[in-house]
């Protein structure tokens, strides 16, 4: 049994792409999207023809509405190859407007119900921002589930639990690239903070008995995704999957309720004011969110920008 198989015995694999074929190949439960993949997707010449689709059927609407259509047709596709969900995520130009969030998730939704689709099987992502999470917490009152994403803290997982998301994403390896680059040290998967990071989350969420299930995200390497064997989901790049389906190395659980239930930690609340405070004072968290809202906003216009051609 290669080391992709087992891990699906401990954690649900979800695959972090746009690419059908990768999705088809790994058979995953769920699939992550987020504007980088889908540009990257939609520049390669088997997907060509989805986008023409999406330009000749939604001729005369707006930009904004063109790739919501794009997004969901995606989406569509991508649930006709899986058995659970996929996560669509909003546009990161709206991280900081809850009612322009809102607004969106329920938008994207309303398309995915159009064509059929239960909103049991969509995820909204948003930005985990004060904003984002406040969104969030409206839409899931409305039964739209949301997958909190660009998460790198503590107080943001704390947050977004209490406002009842149904999944979070932190993202272990770019917590890793800013202390690695913060350091200079090579850290391996026992030391990385990335991995650490999800873990106290882990065992925070289990302690206190949160629903929110926590979806490791934006890995590196094979080494950090098994240090956290055992995590609710894990999300993975087709790269990834590859080189954990070639190894036939054991592979054995490292988080556990029952490990996590027993850990020394004190419960957190948080309002505005110390939620921004607490986030302010991560250098690395702040830094994370911000350049991580600044990347998708790029591609998100050059998405935009391949519509307009």
């Amino acid at each position: 049994m290669n080391q992709l198989e087992q891990l699906k015995q401990y954690t649900t694999v979800v695959a972090d792409t746009g690419d059908f074929q990768s999705i088809e190949a790994f058979t995953p439960r769920d699939a992550t999207t987020n504007p980088s993949l889908i540009l990257k997707a939609v520049q390669k010449p088997a997907y060509q023809p989805l986008l023409a689709d999406i330009l000749r059927d939604h001729q005369g609407k707006s930009t904004d509405e063109m790739i919501d259509h794009l997004l969901v047709a995606f989406g569509l596709k991508i649930l006709a190859l899986i058995p659970g969900r996929v996560s669509t995520e909003t546009d990161a130009r709206l991280s900081f407007d809850t009612e322009g969030t809102v607004a969106k998730g329920r938008q994207l939704i309303a398309l995915y119900e159009a064509a059929g689709i239960p909103r049991e099987r969509v995820l909204i992502k948003i930005a985990s921002t004060w904003e984002g999470i406040r969104a969030a917490e409206v839409l899931e009152k409305e039964g739209i589930h949301c997958n909190m994403t660009l998460l790198f803290s503590l107080p943001q997982a704390v947050a977004a639990a209490d406002a009842g998301a149904k999944l979070i994403s932190p993202f272990v390896g770019r917590i890793y690239d800013w202390y690695k680059k913060s350091t200079g040290e090579n850290y391996t998967s026992n030391n990385d903070p990335g991995v650490q990071s999800v873990a106290n989350i882990y065992a925070y969420y289990k302690k206190f008995g949160y629903a929110t299930e926590i979806m490791g995200a934006s890995f590196r390497n094979t080494g950090q995704i098994l240090a956290l064997t055992g995590c609710d989901l894990l999300t993975i790049s087709p790269e990834l999957l590859q080189q954990l389906a070639e190894n036939n190395a054991s592979v054995e659980r490292q988080l556990s309720p029952e490990k996590a239930v027993r850990a020394d930690i004190g419960r957190l609340s948080f309002d505005e004011k110390t939620f921004r405070f607490a986030l302010n004072e991560d250098a690395m968290a702040t830094e994370k969110l911000a350049e991580g809202i600044r990347l998708f906003c790029v591609d998100a216009i050059k998405l935009e920008n391949l519509i307009r051609v």
